[in-house]
């Protein structure tokens, strides 16, 4: 049985993308990244999630929570990394 992920959805151009990605990185935390430019069912999941829109990053954690274009901040406290 695959243990459950965290998946970011996101794009390569993005800015906002490119931060989360660094953030996950730089902590060693375990994602899947989904291009949605290359995924057009990613893509639709993400206009479902948020209302339309091509959010993006969009992050969905294994517990079913989601965060859309979170700041830094908001990512250091989601994993509880804040001092």
């Amino acid at each position: 049985m695959a243990e459950p992920e965290l998946v970011v959805y996101a794009t390569v151009w993005c800015g906002d993308c490119r931060r989360a990605r660094a953030f996950l990185d730089d902590h060693a935390i375990r994602y899947r990244w989904v291009d949605i430019d290359r995924d057009a069912e990613a893509e639709a999941l993400v206009k479902k999630l948020n209302r339309g829109n091509r959010s993006v990053p969009t992050l969905v954690f294994p517990d079913g929570s989601i965060l859309v274009e979170p700041s830094t901040l908001q990512l250091t406290r989601k994993f509880g990394l804040e001092a």
